[in-house]
């Protein structure tokens, strides 16, 4: 069975802004020796979601909403907070169109 690999944060900010510069997933994987597809896509996921601080936790530690690395300042954690209820503010947006269409269908 494989271990875990750990790969340091100046990495994953290189795959990402190779990605970025629509290098192929392939090339960054085999120039930079990471080993899973999924895991470039992961950190493409978070860049894009605006959570860097999940970068930089150590493999195997999810940090539960409200409880990131404990150097976050201030108003990291307040930009945090106001994305989490902007997104929860777009969903029930979503939740409310869908409902109405549906009501018209019938």
């Amino acid at each position: 069975m494989a271990t875990r690999v750990s790969y340091p944060v100046e990495i994953k900010m290189k795959a990402i802004e190779m990605r970025l510069a629509n290098v192929p997933v392939r090339e960054v994987m085999e120039l930079l020796n990471i080993r899973n597809e999924t895991q470039l896509k992961t950190w493409m996921r978070w860049y894009r979601a605006g959570e860097l601080q999940r970068l930089e936790q150590p493999v195997g530690k999810q940090y539960s909403y409200g409880k990131g690395p404990e150097h976050q300042s201030e108003i990291e954690k307040l930009r945090a907070e106001n994305r989490f209820l902007q997104q929860q503010v777009e969903v029930l947006k979503k939740f409310k169109e869908l409902e109405r269409s549906c009501r018209l269908k019938l």
